[in-house]
């Protein structure tokens, strides 16, 4: 192998290990590979194999240059394919990952056949990779892969806890109206609620592993040599302009997906995928042939685990309302007894629906046929939705989805929020109102002001390019060969 090969700036890649945190890293880990690094991705040892599993022998596609690594995480196994549980990543990954780590990069280094790592593109929750870039005197980059107003409230947590708000005093504030307590001391959020910050401070345990977690790793995050969000400037100004002067070394690089689209032109690269289910390709077959945006799509993520009950709310909430979806529902959606969908439903429903266990997102949400999103309000599809021109009713599950829906709804004004205690007759007005109603126009007239805004940011000369530009060259370019 040449010398011009082993003098490229080596990105080492560590995603958090669920498959939305995974998803935008290899996007943007396909971005500079196309910019001329080497990059090594690495994955966690039980993703690593559902990768190989979703998507064959070589996932890396024969690119030279861009391979994949995995390290053990310290989680006790699990029995199904499933994601991992997140507070137990969260918990052994900070504890478990650092020497194998290590040791990873020592062999990656050792080669005479690679050029030594330059720079590390972390999640901005695996913080262990900081330690290790501090010893080789290398950038670690901090990858945080919700919204910038997900971002902003993590930070508060500190002061959330100080000011008493959390852990809750007993269980009944969950229920006696309590988290409707406004938040107006927040900068750039003056009308946010307690019910809208990250779900992790619904605990009455002071010890609580995601509580703790929360309160402490974004701060370690924001110290790291720069801070990455997959957001554009002009959806999320007012938090960028008030973050930023705490974290003045952030840079707005979204949507990365939308970016690879203009900026990769390798087929090969394009199609390195990250996927850790095998999408079902007949799902834009159905579309192709529907209306343009008569469907609705539904999918509540990788993550989000729903109840028999609510599953069955969801169903026929969707069924009366007698419009054609797309339903995407993960092998690991449903847990308990009796976590079956209704056979009268699927019946009902046979002329109009498809039900499919996974599907290529990014892709339907840009089809003409979707003209509204049901979504649990992870960033992912937040964003991609925006970036489609569709709108949203949310039903966030966990995390900082809640603070996402309350954004969609009151500041960019392309959602309408469902009840966590979901009921059918709820899911078909909602459903109606989205694809029919005078409230649905509306916000899907936002949306599409909101998709043009996103495509101007990976224009030349938009926020989003002009962000890469100065992380590759002020960053990781200068840096690797100073």
């Amino acid at each position: 192998m040449g010398s011009d090969y082993v003098q490229k700036p080596h990105a080492v890649c560590v995603p958090f290990p669920a498959q939305g945190h995974i998803t935008p890293m290899m996007q943007l880990a396909k971005l500079l590979h196309a910019r001329g690094f080497h990059i090594t991705f690495v994955n966690n040892e039980y993703n690593h194999k559902r990768l190989l599993k979703s998507r064959g022998s070589d996932p890396s596609m024969g690119v030279q240059g861009f391979v994949f690594e995995s390290i053990p995480d310290g989680v006790p196994p699990i029995e199904i394919e499933a994601t991992q549980s997140i507070p137990e990543l969260c918990y052994y990954t900070r504890f478990s990952c650092l020497d194998p780590f290590r040791e990873l990069v020592a062999r990656l280094n050792s080669s005479e056949d690679l050029p030594p790592v330059s720079c590390v593109i972390s999640d901005g929750v695996m913080n262990f990779t900081q330690t290790l870039a501090d010893e080789l005197g290398i950038p670690r980059v901090a990858f945080w892969t919700t919204s910038a107003c997900g971002l902003w409230a993590y930070l508060q947590y500190p002061e959330l806890i100080e000011r008493g708000y959390t852990p809750l005093k007993d269980a009944s504030q969950l229920t006696n109206g309590y988290l409707e307590t406004p938040l107006n001391w927040i900068q750039s959020m003056p009308s946010i609620r307690l019910r809208d910050m990250p779900s992790f401070l619904r605990t009455t345990d002071t010890d609580d592993i995601m509580l703790n977690f929360v309160n402490e790793e974004p701060l370690i995050a924001i110290k790291s040599t720069a801070v990455i969000l997959n957001t554009f400037d002009s959806l999320e100004q007012p938090v960028l302009d008030t973050m930023r002067a705490k974290v003045p070394t952030l840079y707005t690089v979204g949507q990365l997906s939308m970016l690879c689209k203009r900026a990769i032109t390798d087929s090969k690269l394009s199609s390195i995928d990250s996927s850790l289910w095998t999408p079902d390709a007949s799902v834009l077959d159905w579309l192709d042939n529907k209306p343009a945006g008569s469907v609705v799509y539904v999918n509540f993520g990788s993550i989000t685990i729903v109840t028999p009950q609510q599953l069955e709310e969801f169903a026929w909430g969707l069924a009366n309302s007698g419009l054609p979806f797309v339903w995407i529902i993960r092998p690991d959606l449903v847990r308990g007894e009796g976590a079956m969908i209704p056979e009268a439903f699927v019946e009902d429903t046979k002329e109009r629906s498809l039900l499919a266990s996974w599907c290529d997102q990014e892709r339907v949400l840009q089809h003409p046929a979707v003209g509204g999103f049901l979504t649990h309000s992870g960033w992912n599809s937040t964003i991609e939705s925006l970036s489609g021109g569709v709108p949203m009713i949310c039903w966030p599950f966990f995390a900082e989805q809640q603070t996402n829906c309350f954004f969609a709804c009151t500041e960019w004004g392309v959602g309408m929020e469902i009840d966590n205690n979901v009921k059918r007759e709820e899911v078909e007005a909602q459903v109606r109102e989205l694809m029919k109603g005078e409230k649905g126009k509306e916000m899907r007239e936002k949306a599409m002001k909101w998709k043009e805004e996103s495509e101007k940011a990976i224009q030349c000369g938009g926020s989003s390019l002009t962000n890469l530009d100065a992380l590759v060259n002020d960053v990781l370019f200068k840096k690797s060969r100073a």
